[in-house]
């Protein structure tokens, strides 16, 4: 199957028109498309399916209780499909079933490891400070993302562990899975646990993982040790980010990726 990867738009500031990519089977959205929600219509009459993990900005300002029903209805409204801890099944035009297992997948602030965890959420207070989110009433501060972030992380391991008789299985979150997608300009550093996880022990049971979020693009592939579900998994990330920081230099939107 084809996939065309787009993330990290943030189209309620950036100038930017998506285009379809001609031999793209399906559109994947993995987050931060825009936080107002309005340039979603953009891919109302997309000409193939398209999947949408929400991405953190997604929830400015939002009550995140609230907001998962009402975006859930705003992308049925548009034809888009969300996925939120969801897995979905789609055949390829060759015939094979793909299997995709979703999730925004919210930082658990563990990247670098329990020691590692007090610093990384004491830094995700700027972040916290940016987004303005509530969740049941409070703010949705470093230790609430924490507890969604786990909450994420026992569903997708589950999933992920299920007996499955599809031909390929995709994962999809916005946050990244490893160190090895930290942002080459910012490094090992607290903050860096605000954007990617330490899901590194998941990855054997996909054979590709798409990820936002980090506003620079990804392609590497991961070897595991022989008696593991897949030999190996492709991570890709395809996220635009701002321009006028110069972050869109190089951003490929007709990207295609097979799996």
């Amino acid at each position: 199957m084809r996939l065309q990867l787009l993330s990290d738009l943030h189209l309620e500031t950036e100038a930017y028109t998506p285009e379809p990519s001609g031999d793209a089977e399906l559109l994947v959205l993995a987050g931060d498309i825009d936080s107002r929600w309005d340039g979603l219509e953009r891919f109302a009459r997309w000409p193939v399916p398209v999947l949408f993990v929400a991405g953190n900005h997604e929830f400015d300002r939002r009550e995140l209780r609230s907001a998962w029903p009402a975006l859930r209805e705003r992308c049925a409204s548009l034809g888009i499909t969300l996925l939120e801890r969801e897995q979905h099944l789609r055949t390829d035009k060759a015939g094979r079933r793909i299997r995709f297992v979703a999730t925004t997948r919210w930082c658990d602030f563990d990247l670098f490891g329990a020691a590692g965890r007090e610093r990384a959420m004491r830094a995700a207070g700027y972040f916290m400070h940016v987004m303005r989110a509530r969740c049941d009433g409070r703010l949705f501060d470093a230790a609430a993302v924490r507890d969604e972030a786990l909450a994420c992380r026992a569903w997708l391991a589950q999933a992920l562990a299920e007996p499955t008789d599809a031909d390929a299985t995709v994962v999809i979150t916005h946050y990244g899975p490893s160190l090895r997608s930290v942002d080459p300009r910012y490094g090992e550093q607290p903050g860096s646990a605000s954007f990617c996880n330490a899901d590194d022990e998941l990855l054997p049971f996909a054979d590709l993982w798409l990820h936002g979020h980090l506003h620079c693009r990804h392609d590497y592939s991961v070897e595991h040790p022989p008696g593991m579900p897949r030999a190996r998994t492709r991570v890709v990330s395809n996220a635009r980010g701002h321009a006028r920081k110069g972050e869109a230099a190089g951003h490929d939107g007709l990207l295609c990726i097979n799996v």
